[in-house]
């Protein structure tokens, strides 16, 4: 699924009506036909329909037509007088009057009361104020109209976006209408994946509406939300002739006292998700107990360095930095390895900590660096507040991912994997997976695809669907999942992904 911005569907609207001469009232009766498609018009037989005077509002005074033709029991509500309707808007708004359909007005304190009236003894109330044009706080009788639907309704259907909403960072502009559903048209709007939206927005539903495909592809930026059958086309099947050697030397760096946890969840991911050989490089001290615990990996310490830079020159992916600790060792082993490595390398925890004022050396690398923060240390990071990169996290993502040319993976809902150029979205995964440790275990699975041949942006988005799908299943008969629960389930996600 595609994801776009207020401005690329503004420039989408314009080629098709302007250069392909699609009559702005064709997309409008297609958008409305699409909004019925998705009412369950078995169950529901009254309905409000609020209306503003753009576009959105066109698209309401249609879907009120469609319904009153089906002989529901249809309330139209106008937000202010008919001055300033847009033309398409007004063809349908003047078509329901040509009807003998009463389009009542809201302006004022009567109008409310009789409103609110409507309202309460409605089962629908299908919101059709505002699209995604509007990037201004709501104000006066608008402010007014959404309060009361709000309070007064019973389900809430909004029509391409909820008004008062803001399309492209996921915020409200003032008051919002609180949807049960959106219907949105073509692209999904990048507001969607923010937090929280999903009690603004509530159930999210994408119908085309007729734009031809070259016209989309040619505004389009390259943002996609992942789904199964992405990650099942790029899985790939082993040869029945393959030995451990055909699926990659794997060296996870991670681990220090009192943070053994981070190295074994980090290496047994790796293992699980099915590198040929995996090691474990840590400091001296904890190296006895994670030999101990380590059945299927290799263990090194930090202090036998000419193995170690051996090592580093043979892998095929290497993850750092999960449990290291924030200091000098952990600084110096880091810029070892991205000066030495000739393969991929996956940054994670502290081995991003102790960058943070050390940022051009991802600048002189001699190879592709996946970074895999959360949302505080890509504040740490780029120095913006963490309120700012949860509203921006796309544009956050992208802009470091360009500026210093690695592939960032801002982990959180709806993880964002970016090089700069394609923006993908993982939409799997949920909140029972809060605990600690489930970095450590996506750090090690994004290793081990590349270890065994995938492209890194391919292994960053592979590996974090299948962490998420993985939560959410185990979620389905567990109230919480750990990062061990994910190690375990791991091979047997993969084989259901490939059926």
């Amino acid at each position: 699924m595609r994801v776009a911005t207020r401005q690329i569907m503004k420039n989408i609207d314009n080629y098709s009506i302007e250069t392909l001469k699609i009559p702005g009232v064709v997309l409008m009766e297609n958008a409305a036909i699409k909004v019925i498609k998705n009412i369950e018009l078995e169950k529901y037989n009254s309905f409000v329909v609020v209306c503003g005077k753009g576009n959105n509002g066109g698209d309401g005074f249609a879907v009120a037509r469609h319904l009153i033709v089906m002989g529901k029991n249809v309330e139209v509500f106008l937000v202010g007088t008919e001055d300033g309707l847009s033309a398409d808007c007004k063809i349908n708004h003047d078509i329901l009057k040509n009807m003998g359909v009463i389009i009542n007005r809201l302006s004022n304190v009567e109008d409310a009361n009789e409103f609110r009236e409507s309202l309460n003894r409605s089962e629908v109330t299908i919101d059709a104020i505002f699209g995604t044009g509007l990037s201004k706080n709501v104000e006066g009788e608008y402010d007014m109209v959404i309060s009361l639907i709000n309070e007064n309704s019973s389900y809430i259907i909004s029509i391409d976006v909820p008004s008062g909403f803001d399309s492209d960072k996921g915020i409200t502009l003032g008051n919002c209408i609180r949807a049960d559903k959106t219907i949105s048209f073509q692209l999904y709007k990048r507001g969607f994946l923010n937090y929280g939206t999903d009690k603004i927005a509530g159930d999210v539903i994408v119908e085309d509406i007729g734009i031809p495909e070259f016209v989309v592809n040619k505004f389009h930026e390259n943002e996609f939300i992942m789904d199964r059958e992405m990650v099942k086309d790029h899985l790939i099947t082993r040869d029945k002739y393959a030995h451990k050697g055909d699926y990659g030397r794997v060296l996870v760096a991670a681990g220090s006292r009192g943070f053994t946890g981070a190295a074994y969840i980090a290496v047994q991911g790796a293992v699980r998700s099915g590198a040929g050989l995996v090691t474990l490089c840590c400091n001296k001290d904890i190296i006895e107990v994670l030999s101990s615990k380590l059945v299927e990996a290799m263990t090194m310490d930090f202090e036998d360095k000419e193995k170690v830079n051996k090592l580093i020159e043979r892998c095929n992916a290497i993850a750092v930095g999960p449990g290291m600790g924030t200091n000098d060792s952990t600084y110096e082993i880091v810029m070892n390895i991205i000066q030495k490595a000739k393969c991929p390398l996956v940054i994670d925890a502290d081995g991003i900590n102790v960058l943070k004022d050390n940022l051009d050396v991802l600048k002189k690398k001699n190879n592709d660096i996946v970074l895999t923060p959360h949302v505080g240390e890509m504040s740490r990071i780029t120095g913006f507040p963490i309120e700012y990169i949860q509203e921006n996290r796309i544009q956050v993502a992208k802009q470091f991912a360009k500026d210093y040319g690695v592939i960032v993976l801002l982990k959180g809902y709806n993880t964002i994997i970016t090089d700069g150029e394609i923006t993908i979205i993982n939409p799997t995964g949920n909140s029972s997976m809060a605990s600690g440790g489930m970095g450590d275990c996506l750090t090690g699975m994004v290793a081990s695809f590349i270890g065994q041949g995938y492209m890194p942006m391919e292994a960053a988005c592979i590996g974090t669907y299948i962490h998420g799908y993985a939560g959410e299943k185990l979620s389905e008969k567990m109230f919480c999942v750990n990062a061990s629960h994910i190690i375990n389930s791991i091979p047997f996600v993969i084989k259901e992904l490939q059926k």
